[in-house]
């Protein structure tokens, strides 16, 4: 094992079904990084101490080495609850609320998650708060973000304040209805849906030609199944085209001002291209964001702003 040293601060997104964890020095640069499988709902009863510590052994760090930590950790059900805050809300001040662990030596800090109170718009977010941090930190100005998954989630920041956001269960609907659902025996056999797929544009187009009402195409991929072979690929694709424009057309409902903004893409290596093609397919520009460099950026960005890091300017006063 190589030591790293000078190592400034440790950064952890804590998800649900993921760890990820980085050392960083006093400029915000990797020094090294771990992952693992050990999100929230594999952690044991009071086991996020010993997760987080057998993490900082293999990665030598020393034992005075703060840590900042993002996502599920600071849920009702995880380590130390970090109430939200809530929009509209400077993401600086999301930061300022990060909430210390008294069970451990170590100066240890979890950044809450944003909650929108709305009456007829109620949402929440933990985790996607700190990529969007980055993104602020990356980029100043106005964003329109995109931020594909399970739970996808759109998000209006205006120079680094979050004034509003909406989740969609775009994947949660993909992999129910694709498993457990009529449609599952015709997408039975399905490989990786590929953005240059016809069926996954043409369905896309239908979706958006609609306004995101797409029902009824959804129950004739089963009919096209029986009656035209539809095969599992091109079934899938449809799905999936179907489900990521109406995504995109309720969102452009919702954001009007995304009209006249670039989407900020932030996706994993699978989805961000089906969303990229989808949103071009809608007439958005696209940039993408590298949502591993957000991340990290943003609980760098936290890290300094809790006095955690050295700040350059006090470094070189």
């Amino acid at each position: 094992m190589t030591l790293h040293t000078n190592p400034a601060v440790a950064a952890v997104d804590w998800g649900t079904s993921h760890f990820r964890i980085w050392l960083l020095d006093a400029n915000g640069t990797v020094l090294a990084e771990r992952r693992s499988a050990e999100g929230l709902l594999s952690v044991p009863p009071q086991g996020f101490a010993g997760i987080l510590e057998t993490h900082l052994a293999e990665l030598q760090a020393p034992p005075s080495l703060p840590v900042v930590i993002c996502g599920m950790a600071g849920s009702r059900q995880g380590w130390v609850e970090a109430p939200y805050a809530s929009t509209p809300v400077a993401l600086d001040a999301v930061q300022a609320g990060a909430v210390g662990v008294a069970s451990t030596a170590r100066k240890i800090r979890i950044v809450p998650g944003i909650a929108q109170h709305q009456p007829d718009a109620p949402d929440v977010m933990r985790g996607e708060e700190t990529q969007l941090a980055g993104i602020a930190a990356l980029a100043s100005g106005n964003h329109l973000v995109c931020m594909p998954g399970t739970h996808s989630k759109w998000v209006e920041m205006r120079d680094g304040t979050v004034t509003g956001f909406c989740t969609w269960l775009t994947g949660e609907l993909f992999s129910l209805l694709s498993s457990q659902s009529i449609l599952r025996h015709s997408v039975i056999g399905a490989e990786h849906v590929s953005p240059d797929a016809a069926p996954f544009h043409k369905a896309c187009a239908e979706a958006l030609a609609q306004g995101g009402d797409i029902g009824a195409q959804l129950f004739r991929i089963r009919a096209a199944g029986l009656l035209a072979g539809l095969s599992p690929d091109d079934s899938a694709a449809t799905l999936s085209g179907l489900l990521i424009g109406a995504e995109i057309a309720s969102a452009t409902r919702r954001f009007a001002a995304g009209d006249k903004m670039p989407v900020t893409l932030v996706g994993s290596a699978a989805l961000a291209p089906l969303y990229r093609a989808a949103l071009e397919l809608a007439g958005h520009e696209v940039r993408i964001a590298d949502g591993d460099a957000a991340v990290r950026a943003g609980l760098f960005a936290a890290a300094r702003h809790l006095d955690m890091v050295e700040s350059k300017d006090r470094a070189t006063a």
